[in-house]
């Protein structure tokens, strides 16, 4: 009876105990619930958003086949080493031996065994669960490999050593590598963690176990742990045996022989028979391996493995080496010959130029001002406005408001108005959020009100007005003959990371007709994606890290969100297997602003085909300028496969198919079926503005330099090998590539080119000139001029020096002085032309002052040809000075310089009132007009003297004192026709004439030169 309630006393502790746990389990499994939710939240979110990104612009089935083939592979390649691993280590515990020897290391193992048997299934879970997720996150970042292989398309191409089809290389070669690789690493791993597992358990011993001090010897690996190893072993060397077998077909990418790709002979004579050879050895190893489980000790294996090794040394590297130094260097030109004309054909096919062939270009080093004259299609074409260095220029003219911008490069595209087909400048005004004044940098203003640019931009490349760019199509409203229906840029390369749009707030959509007013607009487009749920304002504030997303009154049922707004960035995401070009660029189709960006497929399995650094081969003068700079993986195939289109308004992406005969790309398409459409889908409106991609046309470029050279004994020689030119104003980078607009030699009509000067490999002069065609009706067409070699031309590093010194005094008298010059002198793009059966250089030159809203504008034209040089106000002079009067007559529309130079005590230009008489006595009167003869004598005298002052600056040292007389001389004839004339002509003080002995630092520029280096700040 006593018993009973002492029981009860004694539970009641125990109870409480018990109850207290519990208690605490309900408040911390709840909150361990809620952290995981909060985690798995916070990881899927990206994931998410992703898919709504891809659902938005209908390439869901890019998503979903990315995603499903990266689950597929991490199940199961990590699934396929956690059982192997997991199989090793059950194995290697089971066949442990039932008794073990007493021994000291025993002894001590023995607590390590203690301490793991309780723990055994947790520690076999651990370790398998390690290395399969290793493995499954290794193999799910070879995606692109298993769809490659999976869905491969033949080349019709074979290789001229195995005769395989070229797909073997490209798409099934580099998956059995990444197979190889895999097996040989779950092996080895196998391998290391089975003979842990057997020496803790005592199936490998290290001590013999002793008796009193007697050693007593037995076997150190117990047979069942012998077998296991063996086994491993064995199937370690019989992917040996593989890996030698692939190794045969890695000769097509050898780098050993005279071309840095491709098998040479002694890959084909020596290493070929060695790789065969080391095959059977290895797979004579594996069987003496698994031949070892039935014998004792291990000397048959380690007997294979040491032929195997001493092998390896002796026939894979010393015998190759021998026979390279000892019968291919004696007579390398012959015995590589046929190879290098394998890496020759196979180079040339793999990056598209097999048709390419140099003509030879009897290039004239003497021509007439009537044959430049006649030269219209070149001559009246010529570029004046350099794309890369008036990006401030399109800021300060056309910027309007200070949260609109231009990128730091402007691209180039041509368009056709009435009957007259040319190249403009062109850009968009893109929205600018670093303009905003500090006090406007808010959320809602950034992310809501200041959403998008406006406007596109664009000014013939050919002319100028007073230095300045001829706008044709620019300002707000929209004005200009291209016909811009929709012009708001939602999508561009300076758009924000993401923008809400449809919300209470209106944005800002710039300018209004009345003087100060701003517009507002609402956008009304189907681009981002709808955040009327409140769980998907969540899951974009935890995307953006914003928690105004969520709580936001101004964010509506019909509210959405742009997001991957950056024209390449979204292209990239939606074709993930295609290599874009570093320069998207913005078009008029069908009155919308389109950009437009090439998409290259590439590979590095065409065998024989030289091996080229993307990234290095691409990179030039501009790179890294708003200009994307490629990757560092190597490449030895490469297309335009592919067209890309971003619209600007809501931001559709759509890809057409541009080379529907490439291999590489019929494999995308049918791993992702329905992403691309056909060529034929591609709208003649669109197609006019394609243009031959810059980045394909450098890697061309640099292929052609060795690889016009097609005999085998000339390509080893290298006599003839060219280069590209380092660019003029900077030594260490390449010359850019450039788009003219020009009539090439041969041509009856002028067409839109992208091309660029080569340079002998063996010294600077020019040889030879590269181009190809972007009009429809010859896309892709090329044009090598080779020069003979017995002509020497300056290259244009060479040519960029001339001009830089034979017009050094016009520059430092630009620049305002040497002592105290305040303006900065901007060489523009330095063009290489054929015009009229000969070779020209020509530079425009632009001036810009001193102070942040100052801009560059053009201020004279250097025209080079042989060693002849001038640099004048205008093309049309500059090339009357060259070639002879009348030369100039085609560029006579294209405009001059700044015309005059107002300079003040600084030295700095700027702009004369609009109603000041300009200095520079190009005094034509107007239709109509009779002059006296008095005023007619006073313009004659004011002409004469503005070219006495040229020519006393022309002299090599400038004669001062004669300009100083010309000066005067300037300064009376104006005050002559002013008078005269009755007009208000500007005092002569404004432009000194220095005495002989004045620094030129205090002197004028000749006063047909003006700068207006300053405009509105926007």
């Amino acid at each position: 009876m006593s018993a009973e309630p002492s029981a009860r006393g004694a539970s009641a502790p125990g109870g409480m105990a018990r109850r207290l746990i519990v208690g605490r389990l309900r408040v911390i499994v709840p909150l361990l619930v809620l952290v995981a939710l909060v985690v798995l939240f916070v990881v899927l979110t990206p994931i998410y958003t992703d898919l709504l990104f891809y659902r938005s612009v209908n390439f869901s089935k890019v998503f979903t086949t990315v995603l499903w083939t990266r689950v597929l592979l991490f199940v199961l390649f990590g699934l396929v080493m956690a059982v192997v691993i997991g199989t090793n280590l059950v194995l290697a515990y089971r066949l442990r031996p039932p008794l073990r020897p007493l021994s000291v290391e025993q002894q001590n193992l023995e607590r390590y065994r203690t301490a793991l048997e309780p723990y055994l299934l947790a520690v076999l879970l651990g370790v398998t669960a390690l290395f399969g997720l290793a493995a499954g996150l290794s193999a799910s970042g070879r995606w692109r490999t298993w769809l490659q292989w999976v869905n491969g398309q033949k080349f019709g191409v074979t290789d001229p050593q195995f005769h395989r089809d070229v797909s073997y290389y490209a798409f099934t070669y580099p998956f059995q590598r990444f197979l190889l690789g895999f097996l040989l690493s779950a092996v080895v791993l196998s391998l290391v963690v089975t003979t842990v597992t057997h020496y803790l358990f005592g199936g490998i011993r290290i001590q013999s176990p002793r008796h009193g001090d007697v050693r007593i010897e037995t076997e150190r690996v117990s047979p069942a742990a012998k077998a296991h190893l063996s086994v491993l072993l064995g199937l370690l060397a019989l992917l040996k045996a593989w890996a030698y077998y692939l190794d045969r077909f890695g000769l097509v990418f050898s780098s050993r022989g005279v071309v840095s790709t491709g098998a040479g002979y002694t890959d084909v004579h020596a290493v070929l028979p060695a790789k065969l050879i080391l095959l059977f050895i290895s797979l004579a190893c594996a069987g003496l391996f698994i031949y070892n489980i039935f014998q004792r000790g291990w000397t048959l294996p380690l007997l294979g493995a040491g032929i195997l090794v001493l092998s390896a040394v002796v026939i894979g590297g010393i015998y190759p080496a021998i026979v390279q130094q000892l019968q291919v260097k004696p007579n390398e030109a012959s015995r590589e010959s046929p190879y290098i004309a394998r890496n020759i054909a196979a180079t040339r096919d793999a990056y598209g130029i097999d048709s390419v062939m140099p003509q030879n270009y009897p290039v004239a080093t003497q021509l007439t001002a009537t044959a430049v004259q006649n030269d219209v299609g070149t001559v009246s074409n010529v570029r004046l406005l350099d794309p890369n260095k008036l990006s401030k220029t399109f800021k300060q003219l056309q910027q309007l408001k200070g949260y609109y911008g231009f990128p730091d490069t402007l691209d180039i595209d041509r368009y056709t108005v009435g009957s007259t087909t040319q190249d403009y400048v062109v850009s968009v005004r893109e929205l600018d959020q670093s303009g905003l004044a500090p006090s406007q940098k808010n959320w809602i203003n950034e992310h809501l009100t200041y959403t998008h640019g406006k406007g596109f931009v664009a000014a013939p490349a050919n002319k100028v007005k007073g230095g300045k760019p001829d706008f044709q199509v620019g300002d707000l409203p929209q004005t200009g003959p291209f016909t811009i229906t929709e012009n708001q840029v939602y999508f561009g390369e300076m758009s924000p990371d993401y923008s809400i749009v449809g919300t209470k707030q209106q944005e800002i959509d710039g300018p209004g007709a009345a003087q100060g007013s701003t517009t507002t607009t609402t956008y009304t487009g189907d681009g981002g994606v709808s955040i009327g749920s409140w769980f998907d304002r969540a899951v974009f504030a935890a995307r953006f890290g914003e928690k105004n997303i969520l709580f936001s009154s101004d964010i509506t049922q019909q509210s959405r969100i742009l997001y991957e707004r950056n024209p390449r960035d979204r292209v990239a995401k939606v074709a993930p297997w295609l290599t874009l070009d570093g320069d998207p660029y913005p078009a008029v189709v069908n009155g919308r602003i389109t950009w437009i960006l090439d998409g290259y497929t590439t590979s590095d399995g065409y065998p024989y085909s030289e091996r080229n650094a993307l990234g290095q081969v691409t990179a030039d003068a501009v790179t890294g300028q708003n200009r994307a700079k490629q990757g560092t993986n190597d490449v030895n195939y490469i297309r335009n496969s592919v067209k890309a289109t971003v619209d600007a308004y809501d931001g559709t992406v759509t890809l057409y198919a541009f080379d529907e005969s490439d291999p590489v790309l019929k494999t995308w398409m049918r791993a992702f079926p329905g992403t691309v459409k056909p060529a034929k889908a591609i709208p003649a409106e669109l197609r006019a503005h394609f243009r031959y991609p810059e980045d394909l046309f450098k890697v061309q470029r640099d292929v052609l330099a060795d690889y016009h050279v097609t005999d085998p004994r000339a390509f080893y020689s290298q006599e003839d090998f060219w280069a590209v030119s380092p660019a003029p104003d900077d030594q260490n980078t390449d010359q850019p590539p450039f788009y003219v607009y020009s009539q090439l030699p041969g041509h009856k009509t002028p067409s839109f080119n992208l091309t660029s000067p080569l340079i002998s490999r063996r010294s600077s002069k020019l040889a030879a000139y590269v181009a190809v065609s972007s009009d429809p009706d010859d896309y892709g067409a090329f044009q090598v001029l080779r020069l003979p070699q017995g002509v020497t031309i300056s290259g244009p590093s060479q040519m960029q020096s001339q001009i830089m010194t034979s017009s050094a005094s016009k520059l430092t008298l630009w620049r305002g002085g040497l002592s105290s010059a305040s303006n900065q002198t901007i060489p523009g793009n330095l063009l290489t032309l054929p015009v009229a059966d000969g070779l020209m250089y020509v530079e425009p030159f632009y001036v810009q002052a001193s102070g942040s809203a100052s801009y560059p504008i053009l201020q004279g034209v250097a025209v080079a040809f042989g060693d002849t040089v001038a640099l004048e106000d205008s093309l049309q002079q500059a090339l009357d000075e060259v070639f002879g009067p009348g030369a100039g007559d085609p560029a006579s529309g294209a405009g001059s310089g700044s015309g005059a130079t107002a300079v003040g005590s600084t030295g700095s230009p700027t702009e004369p009132p609009a109603s000041s008489a300009s200095p520079n006595p190009s005094l034509t009167p107007a239709p109509g007009t009779t002059l006296s003869p008095d005023l007619v004598a006073a313009i004659g005298a004011a002409q004469a003297a503005n070219k006495a002052g040229q020519q006393a600056l022309a002299k090599n040292p400038p004669d001062w004192s004669a300009f100083g007389v010309a000066q005067g001389d300037l300064a009376k004839a104006l005050a002559s026709i002013s008078a005269l004339s009755g007009s208000s002509t500007p005092s002569p003080s404004a432009t000194p004439a220095p005495s002989a002995s004045a620094a030129p630092s205090t002197t004028a520029a000749p006063s047909a030169t003006a700068s207006p280096t300053t405009g509105p700040s926007g």
